[in-house]
């Protein structure tokens, strides 16, 4: 190892409803990084205000020509080595701030542009994902100002009820609504289309929520093992993430051959779209007709939270690893 350590700059805040949450994301990424082998800074973004907390308890303008600072705009310039982005929405889990780093040739712990701006549109990434024979609830796009010729009883006719209502773009369970009768429908489309401007409309899957966490580097690959989720609340919503009410189970109660399937699914997924870093992708586990499982892919979080209450810690110690070993992995992997 090079005696100079790396500047490792965690990026933090983002334009959307998820930036409390990532603030705590950065705070657990923060601890947990091996701070004999890294400078370690957070970096939070909102709209045009870049800046970087500094061990002092000030903060310096991020220069953004280059992303670098100068400790209360003067002394000598500090550069990052690399980008450890945790903003959950846009900008940091859409692409564009990938497409930033990539012009001025930074490396960062997600995925590619193109990789994270389809995993974002979650309706997007379901029917591109289909194509590769992975199973995905039927759904309904909805363009905000673009009329379709589609009504609530051809919904109800479509999906069935109880039916999901969601933006396509956006995290934590932010306009989503468990819709029960058709009568239901308009109010949870428009409370949806306040979050984004394209709404899509999901069958109602009935059975077992999990979630399995993936990275792989050049050297490795780690499937950690499955969590359950189980909550008494409607679906998986805010609270249930991170006000506590929920069942997280790791590992899941699920039978081994059912975990394998899971976490080869995973593996695979991540090998389709070409991922990097850490990603998490949630299921829904329903019956076959003939009683066997059926795996049926949800969601892929390319920048998982990282709280003290969110999976990926839980399923990193589950699996006998450390935080900060897994942390150093992934940054070593780019260099």
């Amino acid at each position: 190892m090079n005696n100079t350590k790396r500047n490792i700059a965690i990026v933090c805040g983002g334009d959307s409803s998820e930036h409390e949450v990532s603030l705590r994301s950065a705070q657990g990424l923060y601890n947990w990084f091996d701070r004999d082998r890294y400078n370690v800074y957070v970096v939070v973004i909102r709209g045009n205000d870049w800046h970087v907390n500094l061990h002092d308890g000030s903060i310096a303008p991020i220069d953004k020509n280059d992303f670098s600072f100068k400790p209360k705009g003067r002394g000598e310039k500090t550069s990052f080595d690399y980008a450890y982005i945790t903003i959950h929405g846009t900008p940091g889990e859409n692409g564009v701030l990938q497409g930033y780093f990539d012009l001025i040739h930074l490396p960062y712990s997600t995925c590619s542009v193109l990789v994270e701006s389809l995993t974002f549109n979650k309706y997007m990434l379901n029917n591109y994902m289909r194509s590769f024979g992975v199973n995905v609830a039927d759904s309904i796009l909805l363009l905000k100002d673009v009329e379709r010729n589609i009504t609530e009883d051809d919904i109800e006719r479509e999906l069935g009820m109880p039916c999901f209502v969601k933006p396509t773009d956006d995290g934590s369970s932010f306009g989503v609504t468990k819709v029960k009768t058709k009568e239901q429908l308009a109010p949870a489309i428009k409370n949806a289309f306040k979050q984004f401007s394209q709404v899509m409309i999901e069958r109602f899957l009935d059975g077992v929520e999990v979630t399995v966490g993936c990275y792989k580097t050049k050297d490795q690959c780690v499937v950690l093992p499955v969590t359950e989720v189980v909550t008494d609340n409607e679906f998986f919503d805010y609270d249930a993430k991170y006000n506590g009410q929920v069942q997280e189970i790791t590992p899941a109660r699920i039978s081994d051959e059912l975990t394998r399937a899971l976490q080869d699914e995973t593996s695979r997924i991540y090998d389709i779209l070409h991922c990097n870093g850490i990603i998490r992708v949630d299921y829904i586990v329903t019956k076959n007709p003939d009683g066997t499982d059926c795996i049926n892919m949800l969601e892929v979080n390319t920048t998982p939270g990282m709280t003290a209450t969110s999976f990926i810690p839980q399923q990193v110690a589950a699996a006998g690893l450390e935080m900060r070993d897994v942390l150093t992995q992934i940054v070593e992997n780019q260099f």
